[in-house]
């Protein structure tokens, strides 16, 4: 078996680990994994990143659930925006960018050039939001709290559009919010968090069985592999701090960003 395809297996279980212990940060690695080490067009792993996030987040919430640490409202409010704003963007937003979107003597921007840097850009702000530290002010929360069903169904909507264009997550927006306008502990947060991803990754992905021929087999495998990991992740979750944690992928992402955009660059 080629070293490429084992390290994307392996890669797939450190997909389910990451969600398992920080409730994020799955599709940050599982789009490079398709894309870098399986070959695959960033469009088509954008669809299968939705899937295999998707699917292993819900298995995932299982155990969530049984320790009553989701919160079903903001399940609710959040889950209902970002799930038809990702699913409107995979079924036709995608479809309306075009194959070469710039070009200027030599540089030429295509499609899946511009997800790919887009996507990095992204992790790579999203790394630095990890590793800083959060600072509390009881006056702002309160004041956000008051509009915070107005709040979490637009920041649904603006998670759902990222997670349909670039096939992320979006754990890493949705926790912090979770946290200052639902008023969750990080515990929750995080449980809450997986189920939202669920949802409204395997909703965008509806829009892709509709666009592209989908390799089941294939897809089953690597999402079986990292539902393994997330199990694991939740293990040593219980065990670990997850500030440090946290802190520590954001410094990963970072490394990880700037790989995609030296090599989408240079």
């Amino acid at each position: 078996m080629d070293l490429n395809i084992i390290l994307g297996y392996i890669g797939a279980l450190f997909v389910g680990i990451t969600l398992g212990l920080i409730g994020s940060g799955g599709s940050i690695l599982s789009l490079p994994i398709f894309v870098y080490l399986f070959g695959i067009n960033p469009v088509i792993a954008t669809a299968y990143s939705l899937f295999t996030v998707g699917l292993t987040s819900l298995i995932g919430s299982i155990k969530n659930i049984k320790l009553k640490l989701i919160h079903i409202n903001t399940v609710i409010y959040f889950s209902f925006s970002a799930a038809v704003s990702v699913y409107l963007t995979r079924r036709y937003l995608i479809e309306l960018i075009p194959d070469e979107i710039i070009s200027i003597g030599e540089l030429i921007i295509t499609k899946e050039k511009f997800l790919m840097l887009f996507f990095a850009l992204l992790i790579y702000f999203a790394g630095i939001a990890m590793i800083r530290k959060r600072k509390d002010n009881d006056a702002k929360e309160k004041k956000a709290y008051k509009y915070s069903k107005v709040l979490i169904l637009a920041e649904g909507t603006v998670v759902g559009f990222i997670t349909g264009l670039v096939g992320a997550g979006g754990g890493f927006i949705i926790i912090p919010v979770l946290v200052l306008f639902s008023k969750l502990d990080m515990k929750k947060a995080i449980a809450t968090s997986l189920v939202i991803i669920s949802i409204k990754s395997l909703f965008g992905f509806i829009g892709d069985i509709e666009n592209h021929i989908i390799d089941w087999l294939f897809l089953i495998k690597f999402s079986s592999i990292s539902i393994i990991g997330i199990f694991i992740g939740q293990a040593i979750g219980l065990k670990t701090d997850g500030s440090k944690l946290k802190k520590g992928f954001g410094y990963f992402i970072i490394i990880v960003a700037s790989s995609i955009l030296f090599k989408e660059v240079f």
